[in-house]
């Protein structure tokens, strides 16, 4: 699998595209906002003769759902998310407002995402793990053939996800770091939803939070 990365919109978030030996695209988190985003993510999907397969959100703050609508319009995917995510799906066109990004709310899932569940890609697989605290129903996708986990906001570079916003909790997202994420192995890569990524055993040293 190849992992392809961009970092769109208002709130730098990392949009991640996985990508097949078949040439098969999983679209995570598509945050692209301003139209030059939007042409930038379909331009390069285009330009590389990819088949879009999937859309997956790790959560379903503003920020990670901007292109949400874009990706099921152009591609005829269906959106999958937790269920517990669902309330903040819902609440995020409200939020933006708040923020002055308007946008136009996301399509409603197709499926809902389940902990422990194996999504097939190809040769590989993913792993849905459920790690909430950040959102309530934030998930992270690890491939453990090729030792890496997209992330979402909940482990960063020497920090963790948010949790002053509607349905977070602090002490579930340390719970959801230690029992999910610190179990894996040392060398598992971790690409985040904000900033540079990381790994696991780089962060149970050196990650202040979570000392």
């Amino acid at each position: 699998m190849e992992i392809q990365h961009f970092t769109f919109n208002p709130f730098q978030e990392n949009t991640y595209l996985l990508i097949n030996e078949k040439r098969e695209c999983i679209i995570i988190d598509p945050g692209c906002y301003f139209e030059e985003e939007r042409k930038q993510l379909l331009t390069y999907i285009e330009k590389e003769g990819l088949k879009v397969t999937r859309l997956l959100n790790t959560h379903c703050h503003l920020d990670h759902i901007f292109g949400n609508r874009l990706v099921v319009k152009t591609y005829g995917v269906g959106l999958e998310i937790h269920p517990q995510d669902k309330i903040v799906l819902d609440r995020s066109p409200e939020i933006g407002k708040m923020y002055n990004v308007p946008f136009e709310p996301s399509p409603e899932p197709v499926r809902f995402l389940e902990d422990g569940e194996k999504i097939r890609f190809g040769d590989d697989e993913l792993e849905v793990l459920l790690t909430p605290g950040h959102s309530p129903g934030s998930v992270c996708f690890y491939s453990a053939s090729q030792q890496f986990l997209i992330g979402g906001d909940v482990l960063f570079y020497q920090s963790i996800g948010r949790t002053d916003l509607p349905g977070g909790s602090h002490q579930t997202l340390i719970n959801s770091i230690q029992t999910k994420l610190f179990v894996l192995p040392d060398e598992v890569r971790v690409y985040p939803g904000h900033g540079q990524s990381t790994t696991i055993g780089f962060e149970k040293l050196y990650n202040p939070f979570l000392q």
